[in-house]
């Protein structure tokens, strides 16, 4: 994976999978960036849980996914 062209900080993401592993959801990093059907449903999960700090974290992602693909 070429850093320096990765859009998505993977601090974001990882901030967002500890957000989450903190609910009881766990997602999977890899397959979070390479599959957008698995992406589309992690993060509306994320954006439908009970913590206001992973909704919002889900959100961001989700809107620099979609404008990447």
């Amino acid at each position: 994976m070429n850093c320096a062209a990765d859009p998505l900080p993977l601090v974001d993401i990882i901030q967002l999978k500890w957000l989450l592993a903190g609910v009881g959801i766990h997602i999977h990093v890899e397959r979070l960036l390479n599959d957008p059907s698995y992406a589309s449903h992690a993060l509306a999960e994320a954006e439908a849980c009970g913590s206001p700090a992973a909704r919002a974290a889900a959100s961001k992602l989700r809107s620099r996914l979609v404008s990447t693909r």
